[in-house]
């Protein structure tokens, strides 16, 4: 993570400590320049969001803009929006990254 990062509303991260460790959720709220809120919509819901240190997640480069533009015009976001943005995310974003990774199967 580059120093100084901050999340911006919508952008997907990766969880790197705690229980949701290699999850990813959405930031819903930056709290300050040390700490930002997460959702998933599924076990963490947007009335219960994590509050994360900036140091325990990483920032991925793509922010759900379905997600940025709710917050943005209503303040909050509904849970199923968040669910959408993650999977669109994983089905576009992590299976790219994977196809990459991906050899000829032999070991």
């Amino acid at each position: 993570m580059n120093e100084g990062a901050k999340g911006a509303l919508g952008q997907v991260v990766r969880v790197l400590q705690g229980r949701e460790a290699g999850q990813y959720m959405i930031v819903i709220e930056l709290v300050d320049d040390r700490y930002v809120l997460l959702a998933d919509g599924e076990k963490r819901k947007t009335n219960r969001p994590k509050k994360k240190n900036l140091h325990h997640i990483e920032m991925t480069d793509y922010v759900s803009p379905e997600v940025q533009n709710s917050l943005l015009e209503t303040g909050r976001v509904t849970n199923g929006k968040l669910r959408f943005a993650i999977s669109k995310f994983i089905n576009e974003i992590v299976t790219e990254l994977e196809k990459g990774d991906l050899h000829d199967g032999e070991r």
